[in-house]
This record gives structure tokens, C-alpha cells and sequence, in this order.
């Protein structure tokens, strides 16, 4: 691994590190991807295995920040900021903010849409190419709301989806909604259906496709840590625990650690780490027909395999702190209580890091320091919707074709 200088090295194994993989090997490159083996679930293993390409609209929302001090005091809540993070944090909160103002906003929400859009039907053309259709349902998803006033409060975001091109059935009584799921508490009595959201069977078997793809035709992985990029004349080295990697080229795609291999080049980038916690039910724990999204508790319940996944919440931690698994005790409670046919016994409960920008967009951009390496990473909860999109347009960079789509909001010098 450390012998040759490569074509172009990958870094990082998860859904974007391997989706990149294989769009470059399309386009012919050698390809070399480099990740530690720590024997830990990845988020792109362990998510809620949902193609989200309705949810366009970014986080930083005009006015979220008079709600957000209510959230964040709230330890157990769907957006927290533990104590011991919170002055470490502040600059990127202050990113946030600016973030939420009408001008970025828009520009956000329209990058987003885009990026769905390509993603969507690159997702298509990737199930295609690996012949991965047995591991997709495409089942839709109900977005729930508890009476009138919550469902009125989120009529702008349905406008906005239908603005970009969304479908989606609006059911304002608990009747509707039990003709698609039965077995939900009647205090939901609102939702919003998008019948073409999609869900992988399984986020983990999904990734290990890919992989086994991408090795198939000649990829290879190495199981090393790549802890800094030095640029040379000639290639890139990658400084690891193996020893140092020579490349041609090289493509960050190493999620929530991806900001310090890129400050090791010299390029500041606020990266911050959503800490997402679930509970994977066993087999036969709820007859879950759809996706469901409880929005006003920050959690979902989806189908994996024959069980049921209960999982969200993000908790703006960092990468050192300890995991609090009260979060996952919280929302699974909650999940029984909106369920009450859920069979909550023999849980397994997973803690996993989302790399994530104030702008809920990702960084898709040549280094400003050195052309040679490209950026793929802060996709926050969205890195399995928008892989497959991030690897056609880090494809097209690397190949030096015309991209896609206009990608100046992804630049790694927009803050």
C-alpha cells in the first residue's frame, strides 16, 4: 500500500468514501481506499437507512434561533449542546445564525434542492450499475404532527417542498393516517405522506454492496489511519499508521474527522459532529408498513431487515465526549408511547458521529491549499440521501468534465 505512488487515494470507507470509489473507477482511475478498521459500527452502517430527497430544507431556518435556546437548555431534547461543549461550539453556533438569514437561507435551500435532485436519479443509476434493487423499499414516509397548530406551523416547508417539485398527500385527521400505518396513538392527528421516499432494507448490507462492488472490479482498501496530508512536488503523502501513502490525488471523504485533515493542509473548515443515537428493535417488534418522522421529537422509527430502528436527535458534542444513552432511552420511550403495539424488549442501542455544516451543506471543492485534493464531507444526516450525487460531482472534478450542477455552494471558502 505504501510502496507505489498511487492514482488517486480515497479516504475514508463509508456510504461517501465507497460511492466516490466507484464513480472514479468508472471513469477509469486506479483507486485506493484507505480507512481504519476499529471494529466500530460506521454512521453510514448504522443510520435509519433512509433516502430523504424530500428534505430540502436546511436546519438553519429564518427565525430558528428563537427556538433554539429552548432546545438547547433541554439536555434530553432533540437538539442539545452538552454542557462541557458548549463555549467550543459557540463559533460554529455563530456560523449557524448566519446561516438562518433570509439571503443564506434561500441560497441553501436551493443548493439543497439541487443536490437531491442529481442525487436521486444518480442513486438510481448507482442501484443500476450494482445491481442493488432487492435492497430498497420504497414505501414512502409519513411525517406526523400532533393537532392543528403544529400541522399549521409546518405548511411554509410542505410550500417549499411543492416549490422544488415534491409530491406529497396532506391528511388532516387520524383516520387517513391509519389507512397507510396503522397502530399510531390518535394523538397524531396531522401528516404529510411523500410516497416517493425510499429506504434501504439494510444501511449496513448496502454499504458492504458497494464495497464488495468496488472490489470486484479492481478496487483495493487498506485498513490504515490517516492522521495528516502533506503536499509534496510530485503527489500528496498521506501520513498514517501504516506508514506514509504517495497519491496523485486524494478525496477527504472521512465524515465527522475530515476538518483535521484538511487544517493539516492549512484549510480552516467549521466541521462539527452531530451525535446520533438509535435502538435497533429485533424481528417482529412493529408491523411498520412506512417511514415514519416524528418531527416535533426529533426521532424516526424505520424498518431494518425484519426489526425496527428508533433513532435521531442531534446533540452537538463533538468527537471526545463520553455517549449519554439517556437519548436513546428517551426516544424509544416516546416511540412506545406513540406506538403502543411496539415491542421495545432486547434492544441494541448505537451512538455515531454526522459530520455537519452551519448551512446543512456539504463541502464538495478542490483544497484551496492544494488542487491535487478534493473534499467530500459535512453532509450532517443526509450522507446516505446525497452519495451517490457527491460521487458523480467528485468524479467530475477529478476527471476535470463538466459538472452536473452549479456546485459554487458547496466551496470550501464560502465562510
Amino acid at each position: 500500500m505504501t510502496s507505489t505512488q498511487h492514482d488517486i487515494v480515497v479516504i475514508g470507507a463509508g456510504i461517501i468514501g465507497i460511492s466516490t470509489a466507484l464513480a472514479l473507477q468508472a471513469k477509469g482511475h486506479d483507486v485506493l481506499v484507505v480507512d481504519r478498521n476499529d471494529g466500530k459500527a460506521k454512521a453510514s452502517e448504522m443510520n435509519a437507512g433512509a433516502f430523504a430527497f424530500t428534505d430540502v430544507v436546511p436546519l438553519a431556518t429564518p427565525g430558528i434561533m428563537f427556538k433554539a435556546p429552548k432546545w438547547l437548555l433541554d439536555p434530553l431534547g432533540p437538539l442539545s449542546v452538552p454542557p462541557a461543549y458548549a463555549l467550543k461550539i459557540a463559533p460554529w453556533m455563530l456560523r449557524f445564525w448566519r446561516a438562518s438569514w433570509p439571503d443564506r437561507y434561500r441560497q441553501s435551500l436551493s443548493a439543497q434542492s439541487d443536490l437531491m435532485k442529481l442525487s436521486q436519479s444518480a442513486l438510481d443509476r448507482q442501484i443500476d450499475n450494482t445491481s442493488g434493487e432487492t435492497l430498497f423499499r420504497r414505501e414512502g414516509q409519513l411525517q406526523l404532527y400532533e393537532g392543528e397548530g403544529e400541522f399549521r406551523a409546518s405548511l411554509k416547508t410542505w410550500d417549499e417542498r411543492k416549490k422544488h417539485g415534491i409530491r406529497f398527500d396532506l391528511l388532516e385527521n387520524a383516520e387517513a393516517i391509519a389507512d397507510i400505518q396503522p397502530g399510531i396513538h390518535p394523538r397524531f392527528t396531522h401528516a404529510g405522506f411523500t410516497p416517493d421516499w425510499m429506504n434501504v432494507c439494510d444501511p449496513a448490507r448496502w454499504l458492504s454492496h458497494l464495497l464488495q462492488s468496488f472490489i470486484d472490479r479492481g478496487g483495493r482498501l487498506g485498513d490504515a489511519e490517516v492522521m495528516a496530508l502533506k503536499p509534496g512536488e510530485d503527489d500528496v503523502s498521506l501520513q498514517t499508521s501504516e506508514g506514509d501513502i504517495a497519491a496523485r490525488n486524494v478525496v477527504v471523504c472521512a465524515g465527522a474527522w475530515s476538518h483535521h485533515l484538511a487544517r493539516s493542509l492549512g484549510d480552516r473548515i467549521p466541521l462539527e459532529t452531530e451525535r446520533g443515537y438509535n435502538t435497533t428493535l429485533g424481528d417482529g417488534a412493529f408491523d411498520l408498513r412506512t417511514h415514519l418522522t416524528f418531527g416535533g421529537h426529533g426521532f424516526v422509527v424505520t424498518r431494518i431487515n425484519g426489526g425496527v430502528r428508533v433513532g435521531g436527535a442531534v446533540e452537538l458534542g463533538g468527537l471526545d465526549l463520553p455517549p449519554n444513552y439517556k437519548r436513546a432511552d428517551i426516544l424509544l420511550n416516546k416511540a412506545k408511547t406513540f406506538l403502543p403495539g411496539l415491542n421495545t424488549d432486547g434492544g441494541k442501542q448505537w451512538m455515531g458521529f454526522r459530520p455537519s455544516m452551519p448551512d446543512s451543506l456539504p463541502v464538495i471543492d478542490r483544497s484551496p491549499k492544494d488542487s491535487r485534493v478534493i473534499y467530500a464531507f459535512g453532509h450532517g444526516h443526509l450522507g446516505l440521501t446525497q452519495s451517490a450525487g457527491t460521487a458523480e460531482l467528485v468524479a467530475a472534478l477529478a476527471h476535470e468534465t463538466t459538472s452536473p450542477m452549479n456546485m459554487s455552494a458547496f466551496s470550501a471558502r464560502r465562510f
